[in-house]
């Protein structure tokens, strides 16, 4: 059975992870409006090793459970499931903002 402090460390460990991956998704989406595309670009890529961290520590858990282990639902565990499941949907928003304030940074270019 896993522990609940081991359950909770993963949790933290997701939660530490979907941060450090928000943070670098919203200095994207600022950077995009900016025009900056390539650093935009790169820190979309810094967001994505991050969520894959926080997948890491995610599929931990779920190989125990699956496994027969016993789980005790902690509360850090469902905040660092929340924090996962929206960073991964801002990732998504990122890139689709991203491409659209490209494109619209072309065409302001083309009219000027």
């Amino acid at each position: 059975m896993a522990t609940k402090e081991e359950i909770s460390m993963a949790g933290f460990e997701i939660v530490a992870y979907s941060g450090d991956a928000k943070s670098a998704l919203l200095k994207a989406l600022e950077n995009a409006r900016k025009g900056q595309f390539g650093e935009a670009r790169k820190l979309v890529e810094e967001a994505r090793k991050s969520v894959n961290d926080a997948h890491q520590a995610q599929t931990k858990i779920l190989s125990q459970e699956a496994g027969g282990q016993d789980m005790e639902v902690t509360f850090i565990m469902v905040h660092g499931q929340d924090s996962l499941m929206t960073t991964m949907m801002l990732m998504e928003e990122a890139k689709f903002f991203i491409d659209s304030y490209e494109r619209l940074y072309k065409l302001e270019n083309q009219l000027n």
